[in-house]
């Protein structure tokens, strides 16, 4: 049997599957959004702990490597069971970084990479990233950064 509505043959019964299927959609369409939000990279840093262990002031940049306006720095980070650290540039920082414990979770738009106690890497002038400590223990490392002066 058909129908006529708003001056269109629908057979019987294809109004009820439409809205199950607009109601799917509109589940479906939630479910990404909020999948897709929960990836989205953090905009301040939580749960962490920064400890300056030494650097080397301006002055001393400039007459040993003829750096002006920058000191390299030498900091223990610590992100604690839940913690991250925002997205960020290493655009003018150039970094070495070690982590002594934990697991530190960089993300990236490319992607998400672990790295773990022993293990070493680099943020170069191309680098936009942040991390998160996804495990029970705290996550600490060394980083050693150059960065301006001020």
């Amino acid at each position: 049997m058909i129908k006529f509505q708003n001056m269109v043959a629908v057979p019987h019964g294809a109004k009820i599957k439409s809205m199950r299927l607009v109601s799917i959609g509109l589940v479906c369409g939630f479910l990404v959004s909020y999948s897709w939000a929960a990836m989205a990279p953090p905009t301040e840093h939580q749960g962490l702990e920064v400890e300056v262990l030494g650097f080397v002031p301006e002055h001393s940049m400039v007459a040993q490597v003829g750096l002006k306006g920058y000191k390299l720095l030498l900091r223990k980070i610590t992100i604690n069971p839940g913690g991250q650290i925002a997205k960020h540039s290493a655009a003018t920082t150039p970094t070495v970084v070690y982590v002594d414990s934990g697991t530190w979770t960089e993300g990236r738009d490319s992607g998400e990479t672990q790295h773990s106690a022993g293990d070493t890497f680099i943020e170069d002038e191309n680098t936009v990233h942040w991390f998160y400590n996804r495990g029970s223990e705290p996550a600490m490392a060394f980083v050693c950064d150059i960065k301006p002066a001020g």
